[in-house]
């Protein structure tokens, strides 16, 4: 069967319908359970949040805050409905960020992204992703368990001892980063070792360019990546190489514009935005810092969600200016107080050693005469520095999803 299940094929309103139907009693458990929620949702009422416009009124919840929230309220910052000793495991990410994992199966449900890249029941899985401190090889692990497959719990380093155990066990599947694999392959070949059952792999944790994924093809395996978190579990997955990412059937996506939270069309670079279904771990609008963009065409694999075009970049554009950091949401704020600008961008550039701000402004033909001087006097006011300000015409600059563009030569 190519689908694992026939949640993949339904079609997208009945999807869009059953996961709005679920999400007014997600909110509920979260804002019940969740002290973090509790507070953020004090005045929302869950029973009202029943389309994407309301979902879209809904606060973030940053990953790049959850540090400071987690040392306020440790472990989890108060965003966890479980208790640390009621977790089957804790895990610590850099930052730290540390993060629970639940009771069940599959807990961050990786076995669709495992199956669209041709794992099958009795396949066995070489992982190489760690299992110490962070989450990421109990993620592939359990996601590969509950296909019915044995895993070996390769984890990284030692190369020549990953060469032997693939020669030995014959694993047909791995599981981990692509350059990983890659120097495996060249021990191998150093080695004088075939690793002929080896046919396919699931990667994730770094790019992986097409001349790699060529080089891994004309080996004979197949390569296809896919796209997890610790906090949120699988995001999306690929079905075949440059036809974006499928949407993973647990979570609710957004692509928005950085800094505003504000919902983007299709093909518009913002930052993606993922609420889930977890009861254990009920993250609401969960803003990663990653940029992407949706694709609201059909996928050739007979997928029906929609899709995104996988990692293009940081929506953590934040930088500092003068000694004094400046934010996305400034540079939004600043905006908001403007009607007539439909896009802006700021752009920190250095001349004669000296940091200077230039905010340019969309606007069409119609606006007041003292709108540059009334940007560059609320640039002043939101963010406490003087900047200049350029007015451009709708459609000049870049759609790649940046809202501060760090121009300053680093040499």
């Amino acid at each position: 069967m190519p689908y694992l299940d026939t949640l993949e094929t339904r079609a997208p309103a009945a999807r869009l319908a059953a996961q709005l139907a679920a999400l007014p009693a997600q909110i509920a458990h979260a804002k019940a359970h969740s002290p973090a929620y509790a507070a953020l949702l004090a005045d929302i009422e869950p029973a009202a949040i029943t389309s994407l416009a309301a979902l879209a009124g809904l606060p973030l919840t940053r990953k790049s805050a959850l540090i400071a929230a987690q040392q306020a309220a440790p472990p989890f910052g108060g965003f966890a409905v479980l208790a640390p000793g009621q977790a089957a495991r804790l895990f610590a990410s850099p930052g730290p960020i540390y993060e629970p994992q639940g009771h069940g199966d599959d807990f961050w449900r990786l076995s669709r992204a495992l199956y669209a890249a041709g794992v099958r029941a009795g396949d066995l899985v070489h992982n190489a992703f760690s299992y110490h401190f962070t989450p990421g090889g109990f993620m592939l692990d359990a996601g590969a368990r509950a296909l019915g497959c044995a895993v070996f719990p390769a984890g990284p380093g030692q190369t020549e001892l990953q060469v032997a155990a693939l020669r030995d066990l014959g694993a047909s599947a791995y599981t981990g980063t692509p350059s990983f694999l890659k120097l495996i392959l060249e021990k191998a070949d150093q080695l004088g070792v075939a690793l002929p059952r080896l046919n396919k792999a699931l990667v994730s944790g770094e790019a992986l360019p097409a001349s790699l994924r060529a080089w891994f093809a004309a080996r004979g395996i197949a390569v296809l990546q896919c796209y997890a978190t610790a906090d949120l579990g699988l995001i999306a997955y690929e079905t075949a190489p440059d036809q974006g990412m499928v949407i993973d059937e647990g979570v609710l996506l957004e692509i928005v514009r950085p800094g505003s939270g504000e919902p983007l069309p299709a093909g518009e670079i913002g930052e993606v935005v993922v609420t889930t279904f977890n009861r254990d771990y009920p993250l609401l609008r969960f803003a990663t810092g990653d940029l992407s963009a949706l694709i609201d065409t059909p996928s050739p694999c007979g997928r029906s969600n929609l899709r995104i075009k996988g990692w293009l970049g940081r929506a953590d554009q934040s930088t500092k200016v003068k000694g004094m950091f400046v934010h996305p949401e400034q540079v939004h704020a600043v905006t908001q107080r403007h009607p007539a600008v439909r896009r802006a961008r700021l752009v920190v550039t250095q001349h004669e050693q000296l940091d200077v701000m230039t905010l340019h402004a969309e606007v069409g033909d119609q606006h007041d005469s003292s709108l540059a001087a009334n940007l560059a006097a609320s640039l002043r006011e939101v963010c406490k520095l003087r900047g200049e300000v350029v007015l451009c015409a709708p459609g000049s600059l870049p759609a790649d999803g940046k809202i501060i563009d760090d121009a300053r030569s680093l040499a």
